[in-house]
């Protein structure tokens, strides 16, 4: 048996290496060859790529009839075993009609011997004929059984022949066995409910206890035919030597007398000895008898002290039991009281915890209104800047001929020409939109973050592993997603 599972061992790896390697490799190459041709596609022209589609599809096409030939190949070996086991069954069934015809034939060993007494010889035909149709009927019984269970599959040949390839392929010391063919066979026969499959489980282990009821019956009518054979040989030979000795003293009556006497004391010696041996094993069934009643005796005693050993050792593990059991039970009632006191404590720390970000919250508002309140007033004074500067540069000057003939004041600035020092407004140059602080509070990204930080969990690998997974309070938008990853 191993040296089969080996060979098919053997057999699969070679498979592997000749058909599913090859394919996966050549799999492997062209995704590597695709993904370098999308990564320097943007570096090269189509002239410098030295990818070549006819080298490729000639790969692939000799791929593909090399498979196909392993298939044809595949395909002619499974008809062939397919082949040989039906045949197997016809054998089988050939072998049954043989053995039945068999069964009704005498033997011509036995018709041929000569026996002087014809009521002997008619009566161990009589015997046999007897015998034959005994096992004759036992194995029209195990027909009908064998042709009920038949009629009662539906299965066709090559779902049969499917069951009973995956089953073979177990074991039968192996762990969960059936369970593990039931599974292989939902696989290979998705279209078979599990309840018919395990109907047909059952009817293929009736169909194999009555092969094995066959092969045990066949064995046992050759056995006891041969035994039968032998003892009806000793019989009709013990009767030919009666016979002889009949005739011989039928010649000599005066022998037989004498004969008859020396029996007749022979007789009764053996007699005498066959009461005194009698009474010799009755002397000694009783004294045997006595000696098995006191051991019984002894093994009861010695039993009911092991039995009451047993019961105090079984009275100890209880108390032990139950002794263990109440200290667990205190240990737990403690732990419950440890408990609920560190859930009190941290209910406390909680409830000040809550007390203490609402002041935070409610400073917070408050920096904000008056943050609010700060920025109106510069608004405020931003506005009357504005228009002061409005009323500075204010349309006020009259018709001047020479003025407007004259430098500007911007290129005698260029210039250099009267410059005043640069007044610079400590002020920010634009507005900052952003994120208030109620906003990034509300995301449940930062919460989950600062929950984690103050119970020290920040580092662990439980808060790298459930934070990346948390979604944002708004999604990303469409146009900021990468797609480089999904070419």
């Amino acid at each position: 048996m191993e040296a089969f599972e080996q060979q098919l061992s053997e057999e699969r790896d070679e498979y592997k290496a000749c058909t599913i390697h090859p394919i996966w490799q050549l799999r492997d190459d062209l995704k590597h060859r695709i993904c370098q041709l999308q990564h320097q596609s943007s570096l090269q022209s189509p002239m410098e790529n030295d990818f070549d589609p006819a080298n490729i599809m000639k790969q692939v096409e000799s791929v593909k009839s090399q498979q196909k030939a392993l298939i044809e190949k595949l395909t002619e070996e499974q008809r062939a075993i397919e082949n040989e086991l039906s045949q197997c069954d016809l054998q089988e069934c050939v072998d049954s009609e043989e053995m039945r015809c068999h069964f009704g034939e005498v033997p011509a060993v036995l018709l041929e011997l000569y026996c002087p007494y014809p009521e002997l010889k008619t009566s161990i035909l009589t015997e046999y004929q007897q015998l034959v149709g005994l096992y004759q009927s036992k194995v029209e019984e195990l027909d009908r059984e064998r042709e009920d269970i038949d009629r009662d599959c539906k299965w066709s040949k090559e779902d049969h022949w499917i069951f009973q390839t995956i089953v073979s392929q177990y074991p039968s010391d192996l762990p969960n066995r059936r369970t593990l063919y039931l599974d292989m066979l939902s696989k290979h026969l998705p279209c078979k409910p599990r309840q018919e499959l395990v109907s047909h489980e059952k009817m293929w282990d009736l169909h194999r206890f009555n092969k094995d009821q066959r092969n045990a019956l066949t064995e046992s009518w050759t056995r006891y035919k041969k035994d039968f054979l032998i003892k009806a040989a000793m019989t009709i030979a013990e009767a030919c030597s009666v016979y002889e000795i009949e005739l011989i003293v039928a010649h000599d009556r005066r022998r037989q007398q004498e004969i008859c006497s020396e029996l007749k004391e022979k007789v009764m010696q053996w007699r005498i000895h066959q009461e005194e041996a009698a009474r010799l094993e009755s002397a000694i069934a009783a004294r045997r008898q006595r000696e098995e009643e006191q051991q019984e005796t002894q093994r009861r005693e010695k039993e009911k002290l092991q039995r009451a050993n047993e019961r105090q050792k079984i009275q100890k593990y209880k108390t032990e039991k139950q002794q263990a059991w109440e200290e667990q039970q205190r240990r737990d009632l403690q732990r419950l009281e440890q408990l609920k006191k560190v859930m009190a404590q941290q209910a406390e720390k909680d409830r000040e915890r809550v007390v203490y970000r609402q002041q935070l919250l409610e400073k917070r508002l408050s920096e904000r209104k008056e943050e609010a309140l700060h920025e109106e007033q510069a608004e405020l004074e931003r506005q009357r800047r504005l228009e002061a500067l409005r009323q500075q540069v204010a349309v006020i000057a009259e018709f001047d001929p020479v003025r407007m003939m004259s430098d500007t004041k911007a290129w005698k600035a260029r210039l250099g020409i009267g410059a005043e020092e640069e007044i610079v407004l400590q002020k920010p140059l634009f507005d900052l939109y952003t994120y208030s602080e109620q906003e990034i509070i509300r995301d449940p990204r930062i919460r989950i973050e600062m929950a984690l930080r103050e119970a020290g969990l920040h580092n662990t690998a439980y808060a790298k592993e459930i934070l990346p997974k948390i979604l944002p309070p708004k999604p990303p938008r469409k146009d900021m997603e990468s797609t480089i990853f999904k070419k």
